[in-house]
């Protein structure tokens, strides 16, 4: 038998258990780059920029991960807000369950408050279960969840929303009144264009978005962000 064919057997066998290259994503995700071009990625994630301060479990790349039917309209809400010379910047979408799982563990680390001052300064890290900002589960890890932003289109700077993206706090909820008439416009303008294409809102958070009837409802994802 030469060489040839032990490769050719090598990849018969590959494929009959099933296998997936290291960027092959599973059936109805899609790299959201792929389909809108100029999308603005920053998986904070993938960064120490984040409450926990360090980067997370299962994010090895700066690449977005969303399922097709989510990725396709948000493709059209992008569209829509150039139309007005803005763009979208996404901080997080697809999060695999140990990303999550970090979370927790991070959680329960009481003495580790690294990033506290930016993220949850008016919050005891003991209280954040029970207040519901750290959770065993997370609807991003269904894959049709998305954290995001608008940004200026000449300069691409993010926004005025008010608060920071992921602040734990009141400031955050969606219909706060303590912000100004400008920051509630921005909302209301995120708010108004993402319903439009079918995105619900998490009302304690105002860059929390979920696309109506998405596609795994009760499936929760572990594969890598790469």
């Amino acid at each position: 038998m030469n060489i040839k064919t032990n490769i050719f057997l090598i990849c018969i066998v590959l494929i009959h258990f099933g296998f997936q290259s290291k960027n092959e994503l599973p059936d109805g995700f899609v790299y959201a780059q792929d389909v809108i071009k100029d999308l603005d990625v920053e998986l904070r994630y993938y960064s120490d920029h984040n409450f926990v301060g360090d980067t997370i479990d299962g994010y090895k790349a700066n690449r977005l991960i969303i399922t097709k039917p989510a990725a396709e309209k948000l493709k059209l809400v992008h569209e829509e807000l150039q139309l007005q010379n803005l763009c979208l910047k996404v901080y997080d979408g697809y999060r695999p369950q140990r990303a999550v799982n970090h979370f927790i563990r991070w959680a329960r680390d009481l003495n580790d408050t690294i990033n506290k001052s930016e993220f949850y300064p008016e919050v005891n890290k003991r209280n954040l279960f029970k207040a519901g900002y750290i959770a065993s589960k997370s609807g991003h890890s269904r894959g049709s969840t998305l954290d995001l932003t608008i940004t200026d289109g000449e300069t691409g700077e993010p926004l005025d929303m008010g608060s920071p993206y992921d602040f734990f706090g009141e400031k955050s909820w969606v219909n706060y009144e303590g912000i100004s008439n400008e920051q509630k416009a921005n909302r209301e303008l995120l708010q108004t264009v993402m319903l439009k294409h079918n995105f619900r809102n998490y009302p304690k958070e105002w860059w929390h978005f979920t696309l109506r009837w998405e596609p795994f409802p009760n499936t929760y994802f572990d594969f890598v962000v790469e």
